[in-house]
């Protein structure tokens, strides 16, 4: 398979960078994958599980999974950019935390609130949501 490369960056750090052989990314009408001549494009990237695999290097091969934020992907002659609020592997979300902000979220719909805060609540659940998602399937896999 022929790789292309990717650029996963979240709004503090570099998250991966390096020779990608496929991908799926969590958007707002569904799921899409990339691969090597996919056509250029820009989409909205929703909050939800982003799936990798490495072309090269000790985890050649295998598949990695991230819990990303929203944000945007650009894909430009075989060159794909991911730019999100955050992106954490599974091993680094702590699941209390994370279910005690989906509490907080579900409590903050509840709410009767402005619409402003009441699409921040969303977000924040939807977060939460894909946090603890990515957090469960990999300790399933790993145990």
């Amino acid at each position: 398979m022929t790789p292309f490369h990717l650029r996963i960056l979240a709004a503090d750090d570099m998250f991966f960078e390096g020779s990608c052989d496929n991908m799926i990314v969590p958007c707002p009408d569904g799921s899409f994958g990339v691969q090597a001549g996919h056509s250029n494009m820009i989409s909205a990237v929703s909050p939800g599980e982003l799936h990798y695999w490495p072309a090269e290097g000790e985890d050649a091969g295998a598949e990695k999974i991230a819990a990303v934020s929203s944000g945007l992907i650009k894909v430009e002659n075989n060159d794909v950019l991911v730019l999100v609020d955050t992106a954490e592997r599974p091993e680094d979300i702590d699941a209390n935390r994370a279910r005690r902000a989906a509490d907080e979220a579900k409590e903050a719909l509840l709410q009767k609130r402005s619409i402003q805060e009441y699409r921040i609540a969303q977000y924040s659940l939807a977060r939460a949501v894909s946090r603890l998602r990515v957090r469960s399937d990999y300790e399933h896999f790993k145990g």
